[in-house]
Parts: C-alpha cells; sequence; structure tokens
C-alpha cells in the first residue's frame, strides 16, 4: 500500500510507470533511512545526470508538491529516501486493511491452474516425507485462489508400475492374509522391504515382478484383485490423514486413470518420428538438449513414467482446460520433468512452456534420509498424534482450565508441523525436529497462532464497552480523518507498515511459487504487533486512543487468520 502511494508521487517526476516504480522500490536497512527508497542510478545513463543530481531534483519536487500524501523525501547518495507521516495515514491504512477484499489482488482473471500434489504411493505408509508436496501444494492452491485464479488440485497417486509387480510377487511368495487384514499399510511395506532384500540375493525376482506387472497391464484377473485391494486399504489410511491435515482434492486420479489414454500418445510419437529404438526399448531422443533419452516404451512393451506424464499432460490441458499445470514433486525428479516438458515441445505442444516442476528439496529426521525400501519410514499419522500429545502438555500448563483443549492442541500440534515445514525455503533440505517445531516462542507456527489468539482476547476486552458496530464507525471515520496521533508510535508504525505489504507479499509468493514467502511474512507481522504491544497500554481509558489502537488489532488479527489459513493451518482463538 505504501508503494502504492510512493508511485503515485513518483510517476510524474520520473516520467515511469507506478508499476515499474513499484518494482524497482527498496526498504531501507534501517528505519530510521526511511520507510522506502527509490534508486536512481539507472536512470543516469538515459537522463545524463549523476544519480545524486537526479536525487536531489526529486527530492526537492516531492518536498515543494501540496500535502505530498503524508510522504516527505531525503536525498541520500543515489537514493530517494520516503518518510510517511503516521498520524495522517494509519486510518486510511487500517480502513483499506479491514475490508473484506483485502488479501485478495486481482491477478488470475480467472485463468485456471492444475495443480499436482500430494501424489503418494499406494500400498506404502503415508510418511513425514510426503508431507512437503501434500502442504506446499495445498498452500500455492490457496495463495492462487485468494489471488482469483481458479485452481483444479489433483491428487496423482502413484498406483501404477513395476512396484506393484514386486509387491505381488512378494505378496505370493509371503504373504499373510490375517496380517494384511490387520495392518494392511504395514503388512505391505514389510513384504515390499523383504522383496528388495530377497532380490539382492535372488535377481531372478526383479524378472518375475516385472512379469506381474506385464499381467496387470494385460488386466489378468487374479493380479488386478490383489492391485483393488492393495488401492482400496490404502486410499482409507490416507484419507484420515488428509482429514487431519485439513487437504482436500477436486481430483484423486492415479496413474492408472491414463492407461485408456498411453497408446495415442505412444502412436502420436510414432507418427511425429520421434520414437527410436535402442536396446529393446523405444526412447525419444534429447540429444540436443544435453540429455539423455527419454524412455516410453520398456523392452517388454510395458509402459513407465514418462509415457504416464505425458498422457497426464495432455489431458490436463485439453480436458480440463489448464492455463498453466504446476508439478509439486521432490527435486530428484528435476530431470524426469525436463525430459517429459521437452518431449511436449517435441510433439507440436507450445503449451509445455506453460508447465513447471515446483521441485523440494528432502526432508530427513534427524538428520536421516527415509527409504520404504529399506524400512526406514516415519509415519505422519503417528508424528501427527506425538505433536498433538506434546502440545496439550503445554496447553494444560499454560491454561489448565481452557474449554476444547484436545481440538486446539490438534489445531497447534498440526499446525506446528506445517509451519515448521513451509517456513523453509521450498528448494531447501529440511531436517524434521518435532520439539523445535512446537516452541510457543522464535520462529515458529504455535507463536503465530498464540499471537492471533492474543488478538482475539484484547479486541473480546475492547469490544465490551463500545460493541463491533462502535468500532466499525471509528474505522470509517477515521479513515476520512486528516490525522490520528495515537498510532504514531514507533511501534505502531512499524506494524502497520508490515500489514501494508500483505498484497505485495501474496503476489510475490505466488510468481516464485514459494509459500515460505508468506510464512516468514506472517512471522514478522507477530513481532511486529507483539513489540507494540509491549511496549504501548491498549485499553487505555481514552476511548478515541482504544479505539485507534484496537483498529490495529483488528488488522493484525484479520491478517494472521487470513494468512495462516492459506498456509493451511487453523486458528484457535484461546491457546
Amino acid at each position: 500500500m505504501l508503494k502504492v502511494i510512493a508511485a503515485k508521487v513518483l510517476a510524474p517526476m520520473l516520467n515511469m510507470s507506478q508499476e515499474d516504480i513499484i518494482e524497482s522500490l527498496e526498504e531501507p536497512p534501517k528505519a530510521d533511512m526511511g520507510d522506502l527508497a527509490f534508486p536512481c542510478f539507472p536512470l543516469a545513463k538515459a537522463w545524463k545526470r549523476a544519480p545524486q543530481q537526479i536525487a536531489a531534483d526529486v527530492v526537492k519536487q516531492v518536498n515543494e508538491q501540496d500535502g505530498g500524501e503524508g510522504m516527505r523525501a531525503e536525498a541520500a547518495g543515489g537514493y530517494v529516501n520516503m518518510f510517511f507521516d503516521p498520524a495522517v495515514l494509519s486510518g486510511a491504512l487500517i480502513h483499506d486493511m479491514l475490508q473484506p477484499t483485502y488479501g485478495q489482488p486481482a491477478l488470475g482473471n480467472g485463468k485456471r491452474i492444475v495443480i499436482d500434489m500430494s501424489s503418494p504411493n499406494i500400498a506404502k505408509p503415508f510418511g513425514i516425507g510426503h508431507l512437503r508436496s501434500t502442504m506446499i501444494g495445498n498452500a500455492l492452491m490457496n495463495l492462487y485462489r485468494t489471488a482469483g485464479y481458479e485452481v483444479m488440485n489433483v491428487n496423482h497417486l502413484g498406483d501404477w508400475g513395476t512396484q506393484f509387480g514386486k509387491l505381488i510377487a512378494a505378496y505370493k511368495h509371503w504373504g499373510n492374509d490375517d496380517l494384511l487384514q490387520q495392518k494392511p499399510i504395514e503388512e505391505s511395506l514389510r513384504l515390499y522391504v523383504q522383496f528388495h532384500e530377497e532380490a539382492e540375493r535372488h535377481p531372478e525376482l526383479e524378472d518375475e515382478a516385472r512379469e506381474w506387472f506385464r499381467k496387470l497391464e494385460g488386466g489378468d484377473e487374479e493380479t488386478v484383485r490383489l492391485w483393488t485391494y492393495f488401492v482400496d486399504v490404502s486410499m482409507k489410511e490416507f484419507e484420515r490423514v488428509y482429514e487431519r491435515l485439513g487437504v482436500g482434492f477436486d481430483y484423486v486420479l492415479g496413474e492408472s486413470f491414463y492407461n485408456d489414454k498411453m497408446d495415442a500418445v505412444v502412436k502420436q510419437l510414432q507418427e511425429k518420428g520421434l520414437l527410436e529404438e535402442s536396446d529393446g526399448a523405444m526412447v525419444v531422443r534429447l540429444d540436443e538438449k544435453g540429455m539423455p533419452p527419454c524412455l516410453i516404451l520398456k523392452s517388454n512393451g510395458t509402459t513407465i513414467y514418462p509415457t504416464r506424464d505425458l498422457a497426464t499432460a495432455i489431458y490436463r490441458k485439453e480436458v480440463m482446460k489448464a492455463d498453466k499445470l504446476l508439478y509439486v514433486v521432490g527435486a530428484e525428479q528435476r530431470l524426469h520433468f525436463q525430459q517429459v516438458f521437452t518431449v511436449l515441445g517435441k510433439m507440436g505442444y507450445e503449451w509445455a512452456r506453460d508447465c513447471e516442476h515446483v521441485a523440494f528439496g528432502l526432508m530427513t529426521v534427524d538428520g536421516k534420509k527415509m527409504s520404504t525400501r529399506r524400512g526406514k519410514v516415519v509415519f505422519l499419522n503417528e508424528v501427527l498424534d506425538e505433536a498433538k500429545g506434546k502440545a496439550l502438555a503445554i496447553v494444560e500448563e499454560k491454561n489448565p482450565t481452557l474449554h476444547d483443549k484436545e481440538q486446539i492442541a490438534e489445531a497447534i500440534g498440526v499446525g506446528s508441523i506445517v509451519f515448521g515445514d513451509l517456513k523453509n525455503s521450498r528448494t531447501l533440505s529440511v531436517d524434521f525436529s518435532l520439539d523445535e517445531a512446537l516452541r510457543f516462542e522464535g520462529e515458529t507456527g504455535p507463536y503465530v497462532q498464540y499471537t492471533y489468539a492474543r488478538t482475539v482476547r484484547l479486541l473480546e476486552k475492547g469490544l465490551e464497552t463500545m460493541g463491533e458496530s462502535g468500532l466499525e464507525k471509528y474505522a470509517a471515520d477515521q479513515a476520512k480523518a486528516a490525522a490520528n496521533p495515537y498510532l504514531a508510535g514507533k511501534e505502531a508504525w512499524a506494524s502497520m507498515k508490515s500489514l501494508s505489504q500483505y498484497e505485495q507479499i501474496i503476489a510475490s509468493a505466488i510468481a516464485s511459487n514459494e509459500p515460505s514467502i508468506l510464512a516468514r511474512y506472517l512471522l514478522d507481522v507477530a513481532k511486529h504487533f507483539n513489540r507494540f504491544y509491549n511496549h504501548e497500554s491498549i485499553l487505555v481509558e481514552n476511548e478515541a486512543e482504544k479505539s485507534a489502537k484496537l483498529l490495529l488489532v483488528a488488522a493484525v488479527s484479520r491478517i494472521l487468520q487470513h494468512g495462516l489459513h492459506l498456509l493451511g493451518m487453523k486458528t484457535p482463538k484461546r491457546v
């Protein structure tokens, strides 16, 4: 909001568009250097003047104009440093922040985004490692939707491939029907692990697994029956986890959904002369891109991941009518998606440039990588249970008389895990620590949730005398007022400045598909508000002063709640 005000003032002086000025504006390293700074260095060549001279001239024009939107300027080297008057701007700023549409920048204009996210493998545990794709994808879905995009999120289940041949082979050799009925996921994992252990000593098991998958693709009745069983029991487990995470899907379409669509892809590749034989397999060569060949059909004629992903992308574009395709998948699949997108381009699909791999780093636990092949898996449901239990102990210690402690502990426990992931840049690897994530101080989800609960308590106490309608009327009056002296303090202004960046933060998070931008912003909002809370009395006797400060509390409360919901977190009103 402040950048928009500054751009409006500077545009006629710089002969630049407001959009370009907003892009160039910076935040000075120290508060006493100004609220915003415009660097004049890029103008020097075109203007044929030194940046310092340009800055001095612009400052003179800003300070001479009538009113100046509550803004004055100072020259500092080649920078125009701008200072805003909180007493002039605070009423109008907070009034805008409290509007229902604040936090919904009009960026999408109805463009359709299809997000591929979560995508656990059938008959394998929903482990802590699956959290990243699920929650990064969920946050991106919410961010795009709040910005006016039409979003479809798809759970692209790993329900096809040679791993099912391995699982069926293992079941035939070592399966126990009673154990499968009692603990289907745990028993499936045991079988999968045993297969890989045995295959190291008996490599012929790999051929047996490939033959079972060939039967599955051929529709063999017994093989399909076993596959269907593993899919059904896995989905029941996954749905329990998704419910706790508050994640839903527009479509749950496994790889198997595209089985009847892959022949058309293979035929199209043949017709375009893109398929070549290589050691009995069929590939598309990508030498000109410096990439290895993209495998389309194995030597035994069965399909593989790229074939299915080509069919998937075409379906999402032509049937779902996507304007953009996002794939929230681990960084280890980078080459795979580069190959798939390149092959789509070679097939003549210009929209291949609208496909994007939203890669993320590995999640480890205590520094160790998880592996289903070795049975090294941390079940996400167990982690959520532990987080809830620890959160409940903290809540009972802080507020033993609190009602709904179980629900609050669930919200804090799950939220701590979600925020503990999303606060990190998605491209970085994350070493998960439950104790660190659950702290109520520092850069954690509970800290932000607790700050939100504090704003709710303050508003409830403050509104006991004046009522919500009274506060709304005061907000409307202040938006038109010439000045508001009650929010001119250093900490109040710092809090308002952080709130004024919200829509720009959302736009930035979308532009880079990076939820951590929003998560770290919410930490800043919480920190600035808590400094204001600790430095100034809010519920004072003076009604005008109390009303002004409660407006700031209300703005903080609304943005924290909205932002946390975008990240996929609940906001309990009591902690």
